[in-house]
């Protein structure tokens, strides 16, 4: 495995940590008062100059490689990069969840007029869009649960069911839902499934309320939806009935690589963050940098760190030589690990920081609340350790079990 950078991936990530430095930083405090006097699914100004700058950088749409020139293992330095301010750089590079799992939806399955519609506009950045999948009365971390109903109508479909935690559904951005539910219940378990494009206006689609993580209101916001009597054309439908479930897993594969990254990147501002404070706090008449417990916590993040950046690049690496199927375990495993890493160096982080780590002067608080809920977003850690012993279990020992054991 080599996971060493192109001259070209190099080039992109010298540019964003400038752009890091001389913008994106700098804009997180205007955005953060943005949104206490407008309102916090506002949508701060500063946001839309920044994506300008990125354009111009040439930071735009990397994490598509027909579109960046780039890898999956290459863009995914740049993703930890973006994780340092993990609420705005990834939408100044219009690199954010949902949206770029949505792009890789449309791109692979998506019709001519589809794409035209739809891709085109959330490529160029000029609108949101949203993946509206999990429901409140079923476990969702199993798909085939989804109850959601897709009834063909003539030319339409009507879609009736109730949907929660829709990221991006508080932005007035949010023009379209890629929108997963059953058009066939008696077919087999994984092949009920199908999904369609439901445009924002649609008539009897309602937004309930936009739903809180910890207390914080995201500006896209998580969102409970209501589907009465939607109707689309059954142009709307992507790929065919029955290819839900399929798209569902090709759409995770890459986003997960992203997810995982920029969790890594939340962890290298924690650490750095907490190396900081130590050097700069004295408590019982010596530096916090020179107490014992303090450099173990700051060992341990760097290794923990380190550690679950090269399983990330392991399974970009795979996925670049064959695809998400190539990485299975890999892909569960990044998906487990490194929001565990973020959470872990976080904590430690606000440890040494005190009340000010779980309070709004530091990005402490933000970063905990967001790698736990990274631990259930996209599927709790629960089932991808299943995945992850299912593929164990199914591999040969090169040494006989028998001859491993001491009779």
């Amino acid at each position: 495995m080599d996971f060493a950078l192109s001259p070209k991936a190099q080039e992109l990530c010298d540019s964003m940590w400038e752009f890091m430095r001389e913008d994106v930083i700098p804009a997180e405090p205007v955005y953060d008062q943005y949104r206490v006097e407008h309102g916090p699914h506002a949508h701060p100004p500063v946001v839309e100059e920044l994506k300008k700058k990125a354009r111009e950088r040439g930071l735009w749409n990397l994490f598509l490689p027909s579109v960046s020139g780039i890898t999956n293992l290459e863009y995914a330095s740049i993703a930890e990069i973006s994780g340092w301010s993990p609420v705005i750089a990834p939408e100044a590079i219009n690199c954010q969840a949902p949206d770029t799992g949505n792009m890789e939806v449309l791109e692979l399955f998506g019709t001519d007029e589809q794409k035209k519609q739809w891709l085109e506009p959330l490529l160029d950045g000029t609108i949101r869009s949203a993946f509206a999948m999990t429901e409140p009365d079923v476990a969702s971390s199993d798909a085939t649960n989804i109850e959601t109903s897709i009834v063909r109508d003539g030319d339409e479909y009507v879609i009736n069911g109730r949907k929660w935690w829709i990221s991006g559904a508080a932005d007035e951005r949010c023009q379209i839902f890629i929108t997963m539910g059953k058009t066939d219940p008696s077919a087999a378990a994984h092949r009920q499934q199908s999904m369609v494009l439901v445009p924002r206006d649609a008539p009897g689609l309602k937004i309930v309320r936009h739903l809180p993580v910890f207390g914080f209101q995201d500006q896209h916001g998580h969102s409970l939806m209501e589907f009465n009597d939607v109707r689309v054309p059954v142009s709307n439908i992507i790929a065919g009935e029955g290819e839900g479930f399929a798209i569902a897993q090709a759409r995770l594969g890459p986003g997960r690589i992203h997810h995982a990254m920029r969790a890594i990147g939340m962890a290298e501002r924690a650490l750095a963050l907490m190396v900081e404070r130590a050097k700069n706090r004295v408590a019982f008449g010596k530096p916090l940098i020179e107490q014992g417990v303090v450099r173990e916590h700051i060992a341990n993040s760097r290794i923990e760190i380190d550690s679950a950046r090269l399983l990330v690049y392991k399974c970009a690496w795979l996925i670049d030589q064959g695809g998400a199927r190539n990485a299975r375990s890999e892909v569960a495993q990044i998906k487990v690990a490194a929001p565990a890493v973020a959470k872990a160096v976080t904590d430690r982080a606000i440890e040494i920081f005190g009340g000010a780590g779980v309070s709004d002067v530091t990005p402490l608080a933000y970063f905990y609340s967001w790698a736990r809920v990274l631990q259930i977003a996209d599927g709790p850690d629960a089932v991808h350790r299943e995945t992850i012993a299912r593929q164990e279990i199914r591999k040969e020992s090169p040494i006989p079990a028998a001859t491993s054991v001491v009779q």
